[in-house]
């Protein structure tokens, strides 16, 4: 188990992650760490645990807002991939409609 260190709001951190999750980690703590300096500079300093409790609920947030454009847009490729199954059943049979009448033709001129 590896350990890093991060700073956040200007403190650092010790935090222990998996063997190789060292640079996702840190960025995840960037990310974090700007959340955290941005409520700071709005609301004043408030204290690490009220800072980091309104970074998380932004977080949890964003998050929130991400799950909800993954399900609709989930929801838009179903609906394509219907209408797409169903565009090509159509031609399918305008195809087939079109073999059988040049078939006919074929056959009337033969």
């Amino acid at each position: 188990m590896a350990q890093i260190n991060v700073d956040v709001n200007g403190r650092p951190y010790a935090v222990g992650c998996e063997d190789g999750q060292e640079a996702h980690l840190q960025e995840l703590a960037r990310m974090f760490d700007q959340q955290v300096r941005q409520i700071s500079q709005d609301m004043g300093q408030l204290g690490d645990t009220r800072l980091f409790l309104m970074g998380a609920l932004l977080l949890a947030d964003e998050l929130y807002d991400a799950r909800a454009r993954l399900a609709a847009l989930q929801a838009e490729v179903s609906r394509l991939q219907g209408e797409r199954s169903r565009v090509e059943t159509r031609a399918v049979h305008a195809l087939e409609g079109a073999a059988a009448r040049i078939e006919k033709l074929a056959s009337e001129g033969a």
